[in-house]
């Protein structure tokens, strides 16, 4: 695809047991969430410990597949005034390199606050700071695609 769609085109293009995951990039690390087949519910998956662009997307194309996965969702790190910073644009670097390697519908979702939702979700659910730190990157992701996917529902 050629450029982001809206949530709606994303939704129209589902096929029954397809799922989407949901991509929070980072500079460091890249963290993964995916949905059920029915489109309601996000789970943290993975994270990717960023090394090499090519190797990171080889990672996450392998991962798409044996997911069976058919669209993505990348959080778009907004400035709280809803601009866009250095973060959105790095971001937006990465869905651009992303889009030539995966050929597959990305729409964008705003992430603002969505690593600190994580953490105090983490954090009541009663984990434990250390293992928050390690999933915090595909807890956020999850949180992500689940703000996507409730916008979804309500079209």
């Amino acid at each position: 695809m050629e450029n982001p769609v809206d949530l709606e085109t994303l939704k129209s293009l589902h096929q029954r047991g397809k799922r989407l995951f949901g991509i929070d990039p980072g500079t460091k690390t890249i963290g993964i969430a995916v949905c059920d087949g029915g489109l309601s519910i996000a789970t943290p998956y993975h994270t990717i410990r960023r090394t090499k662009y090519t190797a990171d997307v080889i990672e996450l194309a392998r991962m798409v597949e044996i997911e069976n996965v058919y669209g993505l969702v990348v959080g778009l790190p907004l400035n709280m005034d809803g601009s866009e910073g250095p973060r959105a644009q790095s971001s937006r670097a990465f869905i651009r390199n992303l889009r030539g390697k995966l050929d597959l519908p990305l729409a964008l979702q705003d992430e603002r606050l969505s690593t600190v939702t994580a953490h105090e979700a983490m954090s009541e659910a009663g984990v434990r700071y250390k293992k928050r730190m390690e999933n915090i990157d595909a807890a956020a992701a999850a949180v992500i695609l689940q703000t996507a996917l409730d916008r979804m529902a309500r079209l």
